[in-house]
């Protein structure tokens, strides 16, 4: 009979090689701390507008892990609204997507605060505020009810069991050794290895109906928030883990059917720190470019639709438009007419905001950055 790894007897006495892991640790130790490095240049409002990037990414991929896409405008929304930034011309967000950002910015913002049942619930609850989860009603607030939980593929008769939870009967029991551990590790246990091996064991007991995905990865940003004393991340592990979505899912099943010895797991964990700090210095890069471009723009007059369109393509980047922008993009994006959109292109070319590029049917026009 298949042992999964809260059937072994010592469970959950986690074991790892210290040795095999110290190479990745230091890395990701390494690539953490030039990213905080980074950080200190940042003054108060374009650390804001960091957050909000990363926040944004974070609340899009931690859904899309999932199979959930939401709306990339209606997070960036509700993320602004939560701090303090402008929000003219973007959607009103839904409840689902301010709960997800509620969950997030708990999680973060109040790292310090106690973890306990009630806060696991309510955070739960935030993420289906009608009850629903797509056209299924979900238990909310309230740990799963006595169905198993298996992960299954395959047909019926040839099915294969991918993951299976612990049963419902000894649930109340592991959730409250996990938030005992989860509040009071062990002192000498590394904080990057206390993520990764929260994130693991959280999604082991599978406490809830539906969004354990979702708030094992709330519990990691809160981990790392505790383990950095800061109460903001600056790199988001959901966006990194998304990237490797089939990975992921791969050794987390391998380590599912494995003994203790979780020494992949965290392996594959501490690659993804150091590749999430990687990514997330080019979005720090991109807010220092974006200040730099508007201290040199400070004294020229646009008007809005200008600043909302050079806005999304400095958010964007070099390869966030492809092709640049052009006529057409500018009318959708700026709610223009077709010759108010090529004036204004015209406009931002003559006042050194834009490079145009191409001819005839390829013009596009891309960033100015020269200085």
């Amino acid at each position: 009979m298949q042992q999964w790894i809260w059937q072994q007897k010592k469970w959950p006495g986690f074991t790892w090689d210290e040795g095999g892991l110290s190479p990745l640790l230091s890395r990701a130790r390494k690539q953490q701390g030039q990213l905080l490095g980074m950080a200190r240049l940042l003054d108060n409002s374009l650390s804001l507008e960091a957050q909000a990037q990363i926040l944004t990414e974070d609340g899009f991929n931690t859904s899309a892990i999932e199979g959930e896409r939401l709306d990339m405008d209606s997070i960036r929304s509700s993320v602004a609204r939560h701090l303090g930034l402008p929000t003219a011309g973007l959607p009103h967000p839904s409840r689902s997507v301010d709960g997800l950002v509620d969950v997030l910015l708990d999680a973060t913002r109040e790292y310090a605060a106690p973890l306990d049942g009630d806060r696991l619930c309510r955070w739960q609850a935030a993420l289906f505020p009608t009850g629903q989860s797509g056209l299924y009603a979900v238990r909310i607030g309230d740990l799963r009810g006595a169905e198993p939980i298996r992960v299954v593929s395959g047909a019926a008769a040839r099915e294969k069991i991918h993951f299976e939870a612990p049963p419902r009967d000894v649930l109340e029991r592991e959730v409250s050794r996990f938030i005992t551990w989860f509040n009071a590790p062990p002192k000498e246990l590394d904080g990057l290895l206390r993520a990764g091996l929260a994130h693991l064991w959280f999604v082991t007991l599978h406490p809830f109906e539906d969004g354990n995905g979702r708030l094992a990865r709330a519990l990691t940003d809160m981990a790392i928030c505790q383990d950095e004393q800061r109460p903001v991340r600056l790199f988001s592990l959901s966006a990194q883990i998304m990237r490797e979505r089939n990975a992921y899912y791969d050794v987390l099943e391998r380590t599912q059917r494995d003994g203790l010895d979780v020494t992949p797991w965290l392996a594959w964990f501490l690659e993804q720190v150091n590749g999430a700090c990687e990514s997330a210095e080019a979005t720090v890069g991109k807010v220092l470019d974006k200040a730099k471009f508007w201290l040199r723009h400070q004294n020229i007059v646009l008007n809005e639709r200008q600043r909302k369109v050079l806005n999304r393509l400095l958010d964007a980047g070099t390869d966030g438009f492809a092709g640049g922008m052009n006529t057409r993009k500018y009318v959708s994006l700026a709610k223009a007419s077709r010759a108010t959109a090529y004036r204004e292109l015209a406009d931002l070319v003559e006042k050194g905001c834009l490079l145009r590029t191409g001819a005839g049917r390829s013009v596009g026009y891309v960033i100015q950055t020269g200085y």
